[in-house]
């Protein structure tokens, strides 16, 4: 395993890139397994409740608007996402990404870094400085106090069973 340069000096390399409580699901076959506790390098999806107003909340019933949004992921920010549980630096995930993915994601530092920033900037993903040591759910299939889902659609095929070594 080639070391990764510019990794121990990154602003972020001691930080714990950590999931929002949202609720998420694994999808498909695996692409690329780790095989880490887990982590299974198959896809992701996030289900987000929408929050309207009292106008646009008239307007989404009336026209039958989704109560939800459905956000897949793809094969690279999928495993972003799995190794994001608060309990792995952003130095471990850059390594992980970097054998998993090589030239696919060069320069690592940088994509990582971009990846979760939009997770960041979503709501969806925090920077602990610390690791979380369960202060709060980001497993699969967890819907978060503040939310309301409903049953996720069967035809979706999601599977938001916990494996092992998952967050609770």
């Amino acid at each position: 395993m080639t070391e990764i340069s510019g990794l121990e000096d990154h602003v972020l390399s001691m930080k714990f890139p950590c999931r929002t409580p949202v609720w998420w699901a694994r999808h498909g076959e695996v692409a690329k397994d780790p095989g880490l506790p887990g982590v299974t390098g198959r896809k992701i999806a996030l289900r987000i409740p929408k929050t309207f107003g009292r106008i646009e909340g008239f307007f989404a019933k009336l026209l039958r608007a989704p109560k939800e949004v459905r956000r897949p992921l793809d094969t690279m920010n999928s495993m972003v996402w799995e190794l994001a549980d608060g309990s792995r630096t952003f130095a471990e995930v850059c390594t992980v990404l970097d054998v998993l993915f090589a030239e696919d994601i060069a320069p690592v530092l940088h994509r990582t870094a971009a990846a979760i920033s939009v997770f960041q900037q979503q709501n969806l993903m925090l920077m602990l400085d610390e690791p979380l040591n369960r202060r709060w759910l980001v497993g699969p299939g967890c819907v978060p106090e503040h939310q309301t889902l409903a049953e996720a659609d069967s035809a979706l095929n999601l599977d938001a069973e916990p494996v092992a070594g998952d967050a609770p």
